[in-house]
This record gives structure tokens, C-alpha cells and sequence, in this order.
């Protein structure tokens, strides 16, 4: 059966992000796996894809650690979520925790590592002040941007959009579901997304380009308001930098997705079904960025010499993870009894 990959959490300029609730908002069971070690985790969380990706819709939940763990699964036909403890929150329905400590003969996972737990958390913190520095810069660059756009040229670029979706379709008379996700984030292993995978599963993808403070977010917000509006569920996917902003909209239903193509996940279109929509092109003034030049190269390199700063503490932080990790032995024959109980507990 086929599996979907995305994030539910990442590291922003607003601190650690979570949406996994709104993902599985109706499910009958969350298991949360507690243990001191992210491999050990992630490794459960494997064995459960792999015993369950033959009969099952899997969707993977990649971890804003790095690119080596998981965050989970999400067994979406038996409304089952088998997660790690970062991403657990109180409003998650039937949660059922299990200490996979309880399974193992490893004296190792007792200790107290709260030293480098305090370590972690404070490179941690050291990103998330290093992004929201960078945010603030950023603001400044968009600032440039919006006293040259046509903002009635937007608007009206929004609406053909919305015509152009949705003038041959029927409106649905239901409740249509928003699920917020993000398709990439920033992690020790630097800016990492998974656009090309999200791709692959539609056929119309539009790559929305421009500048900072272009309207891509807010003509991304009315293509997703138009859509509920006609009863379709939507996939949101937030902006892993300030997560307030839209970077993606998809409706499986209508077979299309618009995300924001520039960097740090720029691409370019190379098929069939595939379209750019230059908001620069569009609705700004022609020449400013020549009008502006020194002073948008200024900031460029300030906002990103800050992002730069954030990923080396994330990085830093990841090299502490991955000593502590080294501490941990994974024993097969516990992993099978672990998912064992699971499976027969809850799964089956």
C-alpha cells in the first residue's frame, strides 16, 4: 500500500511546533512511546510500518531532529497513531501510554542524563532566539516588498485562481476537515523538505514565486478559505520558518497543490500539469529590486547569516542526541515483544 510522508512538528522562529492533533483529531487510539532514547523509538515505530504498510494507508511522521528518527506512524483506516512522547499532547484522544523501559533488561536507559538533557534544551532554545532574530529581519525585507505591491492585483490574481479550480466543480454539503502539517523544517541536518514526494501524488502543481511580503501566504489562505467553503478538505502545510505563514495548500479531491517555490525549496516545473504563478511578475512594481538593491542584499544576508546561526545550534544540540544515543543497544528480540503487545493490543 502506498505511504505519505510528511512533518507534524519543526523547529520555527515561534520555538518547537506541533500539529499532530488536528491530524488525527477523531482517532480511537494514540500510542505514545515513552523512552529516554530516540533510536529505540524509532525503531518500534519502523517495525510497526513495516508489519503493518502490506494491508494499511501508512502516513510517516518524519522527525525535526534529523533525518535518522521518526516521529511516528499514522495508521489512518483503524484510526491509530503510534508516536514518540515529543509529539504527545493532552488533547489527543485514547491515549494509552507504554514505557517501553518496562520491555527491556538495558540498565542504561535509568540513568539520569539530565546534565545533557539541559544541554540540549538550551541549544534548542539558542536556535529558536537565532530564528526569531531572523524573523524580525525578515519583516524588514518584506516591509520593502509591500509598499511596491498592487495589492488589487493580487487580489484579483487570487480570484481567477479560485475561479479556475473551482468554477467546474460541486459544492460538497459537508464539513470539510483542515489538517495542518509542515513539508519540511529545520533540523541538525540543516533545511530539509520533502516537496518532491508531496508532488508525486497529485497532478496539478502550481509553484507560487516572488519575494518576501509577494502575497504568496495570503493568496495561499484564500485558495485554502475557498476551497472549505466549497466542502473540500484541505492539507495545510506551514511555513517551518514562521509557521503563522502558508507554504503549501493541497485538496486531494480536486488532484492539486500550490506551494510557495523559493528558496530555501525552490523548484522549478518540468512536466505535464505544472504551472508558475510569479507574484513578483505580477503585482509588484517593476524595477524594485534594482530600486532597492543594496539594501535587500543588506538584509538577505543578516536574515540568513541568523538562520545559519539557528541550524548550527540544532546541529549541536543533534551531536549531544547522538552521544547519548550511542549509550542505548537495541535488542531485536525486545522490539518484537514491544511491538507484539502493541499489535495485539490495539492494532489487531
Amino acid at each position: 500500500m502506498p505511504k505519505k510522508g510528511y512533518y507534524v512538528s519543526g523547529n520555527t522562529a515561534e520555538g518547537f511546533v506541533n500539529f499532530l492533533s488536528t491530524n488525527t483529531s477523531n482517532f480511537h487510539h494514540h500510542i505514545i512511546l515513552k523512552h529516554p532514547s530516540y533510536k529505540v523509538k524509532t525503531t518500534v515505530i519502523q517495525e510497526i510500518i513495516n508489519q503493518t504498510e502490506a494491508k494499511n494507508d501508512l502516513e510517516i511522521l518524519y522527525s525535526s531532529i534529523g533525518k535518522e528518527f521518526l516521529d511516528g506512524v499514522i495508521i489512518r483506516d483503524k484510526k491509530i497513531a503510534v508516536i514518540d512522547e515529543r509529539i504527545a499532547s493532552a488533547e489527543l484522544c485514547g491515549a494509552f501510554e507504554i514505557n517501553l523501559t518496562l520491555f527491556s533488561a538495558d540498565s542504561v536507559a535509568h540513568n539520569n542524563f539530565s546534565l545533557e538533557e539541559e544541554q540540549i534544551e538550551t541549544y534548542m532554545q539558542h536556535a529558536y532566539e537565532n530564528f526569531a532574530t531572523g524573523l524580525k529581519i525578515h519583516d524588514d525585507l518584506e516591509a520593502i516588498y509591500i509598499k511596491e505591491m498592487n495589492f488589487d492585483k493580487a487580489d484579483d490574481l487570487a480570484e481567477e485562481f479560485v475561479q479556475k479550480i473551482l468554477s467546474e466543480v460541486s459544492k460538497q454539503e459537508r464539513n470539510p476537515n483542515v489538517v495542518h502539517r509542515l513539508f519540511g523544517t529545520n533540523t541538525r541536518d540543516g533545511v530539509v523538505n520533502v516537496v518532491p514526494d508531496i508532488l508525486s501524488q497529485v497532478s496539478k502543481k502550481y509553484f507560487i514565486k516572488g519575494r518576501a511580503g509577494t502575497g504568496k501566504s495570503t493568496f495561499m489562505k484564500k485558495i485554502m478559505a475557498a476551497c472549505n467553503e466549497y466542502g473540500y478538505d484541505v492539507e495545510l502545510y506551514h511555513c517551518s520558518f514562521d509557521p503563522n505563514s502558508i507554504d503549501m495548500v493541497l485538496v486531494r479531491d480536486l488532484d492539486f497543490c500550490i506551494f510557495d517555490s523559493t528558496d530555501p525549496h525552490e523548484f522549478f516545473p518540468n512536466g505535464e500539469g505544472e504551472e508558475v504563478i510569479d507574484m513578483y511578475d505580477l503585482a509588484v512594481n517593476p524595477g524594485t529590486d534594482e530600486k532597492y538593491a543594496e539594501e535587500i542584499n543588506e538584509l538577505n544576508s543578516r536574515y540568513k547569516s541568523f538562520m545559519k546561526k539557528g541550524v548550527a545550534d540544532l546541529k549541536n544540540a543533534g551531536e549531544i542526541i547522538s552521544n547519548l544515543e550511542q549509550h542505548f543497544v537495541i535488542n531485536q528480540r525486545e522490539i518484537e515483544k514491544i511491538t507484539s503487545f502493541i499489535d495485539g493490543k490495539i492494532i489487531e
